[in-house]
């Protein structure tokens, strides 16, 4: 393992370190549903009356524009990419359009991702924060990710290493899943989180892929809603949609995402991939606001050395 702190793993501790949990996710009510192909959407038209946005929706290059001082929210036609309050988000299901011309999004979208982010003081049953959970990725022969400069376990051990006496500083109680080359399984670790109280939970990993070595940039993952795919997923058929369990932190979740992701925009020289949505096991079995955070690409021959200096 590299001896020198790495500029990019320092940066990833302290984008970390910045950020703080938000509050929201509240019912909606007036809402017009439209059925498409068994799935519940709304028109962005309804979406701006609710939030207050103007009501002259205007699409510029497929892409509809909302503002009004307080929120902002930018959809594209067929995507599933928006941008919400300045952050890249990536949606369950791709913007539509309904025969009458008007913007559709989904409704699990809007309740379990715009929502959140709309109105993060409706988020519930939020406690003062006491304690950080770390989880550095991997460990003993699970090596994760690798490149020529080392191995994905020796980079999130660091990041977690560093991160620990920063947010001690500030007073927080800090439990590491790992504190040395160990292998963990995921259970233990999702058990190690469940056991404290007033608690985040933040795994830390480095990212590779597998065909294009040219991939670069930060991503944080929570927990799919349920009844939606993930963001690896093209689709999700309506008869598996409840066959997923969800989770009653996933609100709290998706809040500490964004917070964590605005810290990590202001520190990060890296490519913004936005915020995303899985079912890993670290995140489907964490019963306390948990997220997944990929620091960079170790298949990137610039990113991992600049990972390794």
């Amino acid at each position: 393992m590299p001896r020198r702190n790495s500029p990019l793993r320092t940066l990833c501790a302290i984008a970390l370190l910045s950020a703080g949990l938000s509050s929201g996710a509240g019912a909606a009510s007036d809402w017009q549903v439209v059925k498409v192909g068994g799935w519940d959407y709304l028109t962005v038209d309804n979406v701006a009356k609710f939030y207050g946005f103007p009501l002259t929706l205007e699409a510029v290059n497929k892409t509809i524009r909302l503002d009004n001082g307080r929120n902002q929210l930018e959809v594209t036609l067929d995507s599933r990419e928006a941008i919400v309050n300045g952050v890249r988000n990536w949606l369950c299901f791709p913007i539509l359009q309904h025969s009458d011309g008007k913007y559709l999004v989904s409704r699990i979208d809007l309740a379990k991702t715009l929502e959140p982010q709309f109105r993060p003081q409706m988020i519930g049953a939020l406690r003062p924060l006491k304690t950080v959970v770390i989880d550095p990725g991997h460990g003993g022969v699970e090596k994760g990710a690798a490149s020529t400069y080392g191995n994905e376990k020796e980079f999130t051990l660091d990041v977690a290493k560093q991160l620990k006496p920063m947010l001690e500083a500030q007073g927080l109680r800090v439990v590491m899943t790992r504190d040395s080359d160990a292998q963990v399984p995921l259970p233990q670790r999702a058990k190690i989180a469940n056991a404290t109280r007033d608690s985040i939970f933040v795994s830390i990993h480095f990212n590779a892929a597998d065909t294009n070595s040219q991939a670069t940039g930060f991503e944080i993952y929570s927990l799919t809603p349920r009844g939606a795919p993930s963001t690896q997923d093209n689709a999700m058929a309506a008869r598996f949609a409840n066959m997923q369990a969800g989770s009653p932190v996933e609100a709290a979740s998706l809040a500490l995402s964004f917070s964590v992701y605005h810290s990590m925009l202001g520190h990060m020289p890296e490519f913004d991939r936005g915020i995303k949505r899985a079912r890993f096991a670290v995140l489907r079995l964490t019963q306390i606001p948990a997220i997944l955070v990929e620091g960079g690409f170790l298949t990137e021959r610039q990113e991992s050395r600049y990972i390794a200096s």
